[in-house]
């Protein structure tokens, strides 16, 4: 079974507004790449809404989907993280994060009320924002001599890589992202080439 290296994200931050007898809940979404990110987002929003009663948020980091988190920030055990981290799993989302901003209106909403109110508020936010496809990149170094210029050339054409940077001044060199599916046989192919250098610099 061949690997994927495409992912789901957004596009830009959205915000959206739910209400329910009262209580206002504010979804913010943002797309996001580290925890310390999300920490300034989160510590931001709080400052602008100072007055809010609670700030309950998920997320969710990374290509694998591996890295998340929920807080329920004073709420019921599981009445807002959880049912935020919901909708992030239904559209199958990742690299975001959904904050989502109560200010509550004086009547209780009870559990099945605050989950299904946290949940529309991400929903919104969500159905608000522009999804977007990426894909997992592999970044690479390649040394060559001008008489390997057009066989360089071809693999990358070959691989759709694109051309970060190049220098023909010193040492001929390109730098270069491939999609983490091509990056194999682009190996392959450089490495059949005996006077050619390349090297593996970071995934993006």
């Amino acid at each position: 079974m061949l690997f994927s290296d495409t992912y789901f994200t957004i596009e830009k931050p959205a915000e959206a507004l739910f209400k329910d007898r009262g209580s206002k809940f504010i979804g913010f979404i943002y797309p996001v790449n580290s925890e310390s990110e999300i920490k300034e987002i989160i510590q931001k929003l709080k400052k602008e809404h100072a007055g809010a009663n609670h700030h309950c948020y998920a997320y969710r980091l990374g290509a694998d989907k591996q890295n998340y988190r929920t807080n329920d920030d004073g709420e019921p055990a599981g009445t807002a993280g959880k049912p935020i981290f919901g909708q992030i799993q239904s559209k199958d989302l990742t690299d975001v994060l959904i904050v989502v901003v109560r200010y509550f209106g004086g009547t209780l909403l009870g559990v099945p009320g605050l989950i299904n109110a946290y949940k529309n508020a991400a929903a919104e936010a969500i159905a608000i924002s522009s999804i977007i496809e990426k894909h997992i990149t592999f970044v690479y170094k390649v040394e060559f001599s001008f008489e390997r210029m057009n066989d360089i050339m071809r693999i990358l054409k070959e691989n759709n890589c694109k051309v970060i940077k190049q220098d023909f001044v010193e040492i001929n060199s390109i730098e270069f992202s491939v999609r983490k599916q091509s990056s194999e046989k682009l190996e392959q192919q450089l490495s059949a080439i005996f006077d050619v250098k390349y090297n593996y610099l970071r995934t993006e």
